[in-house]
């Protein structure tokens, strides 16, 4: 049974690396991750590449919300990231899996600068590629950085890998009755600012026609349903309707 998808970009939360933890990695968790991203490259052959985020260490808009530089509170969240990049890589091949880690801040004895060329032909052999440290930029998000990174290796789809099983018309956790959509166009997640991914990346993903799907990683299996075109999750894309 062939994919449903050749290339795919998944995001992943610093946040979900953490698992129940308050705080930093849980190795546990990592693993289980790699687990499953192995199982489902090998047996596949899906090109997969990966944009982690930082949260679960530094949060660049929660330390300048207390006064810090909000630029300077940006590069040490992507300094973060890399982190959790590296993390995700040794726990990764140490399954047997081949990876790099490309970094959009130059850290040439930890990882290989982020060229896009370099990253395709990656994806080509087989690598799991890991972007760290965002876009390089500060003021943009890990989301904005997933949708920039999908765009330039030509992914045909956004993983966003969460702890919810979708988007919902309101906060599940305070709304039992909240719906939750099957598909929804980009227009109608920026016309009801629904907390997907921030709005420039929702406008990126819209600009180059790159749908993305919004799954709970915490379902094991789900990344691998996600690959074979079943149907979970939330489905965000320009042919879509909202249902």
């Amino acid at each position: 049974m062939g994919t449903h998808y050749r290339r795919v970009l998944l995001k992943l939360s610093g946040e979900a690396l953490m698992g129940n933890l308050g705080y930093g990695i849980d190795p546990e968790v990592v693993k289980e991750i790699a687990q499953e991203i192995a199982e489902v490259v090998s047996t596949t052959g899906v090109q997969m590449a990966i944009v982690v985020g930082g949260g679960n260490i530094f949060r660049g808009v929660k330390a300048a919300s207390a006064g810090m530089d909000r630029a300077n509170a940006d590069y040490i969240g992507m300094i973060a990231t890399v982190m959790n990049a590296m993390t995700l890589q040794d726990s990764l091949e140490r399954i047997g899996v081949q990876t790099r880690v490309q970094t959009a801040i130059a850290m040439q004895e930890l990882a290989e600068p982020y060229i896009r060329r370099r990253a395709i032909r990656h994806l080509e052999k087989g690598r799991v590629v890991i972007f760290g440290a965002g876009s390089g930029n500060p003021f943009f998000t890990t989301d904005t950085t997933a949708a920039l990174r999908a765009a330039e290796i030509d992914a045909d789809v956004i993983f966003k890998a969460t702890k919810v099983d979708g988007i919902y018309d309101a906060d599940p956790k305070l709304y039992p009755d909240a719906k939750r959509y099957n598909t929804l166009t980009y227009g109608h997640v920026l016309a009801k600012e629904l907390r997907v991914m921030d709005s420039t990346a929702i406008a990126l993903c819209k600009d180059n026609n790159i749908p993305i799907l919004v799954f709970d990683l915490t379902v094991s299996g789900n990344i691998r349903r996600a690959v074979m075109g079943e149907s979970i999750g939330t489905l965000v894309g320009g042919s879509c309707e909202v249902s």
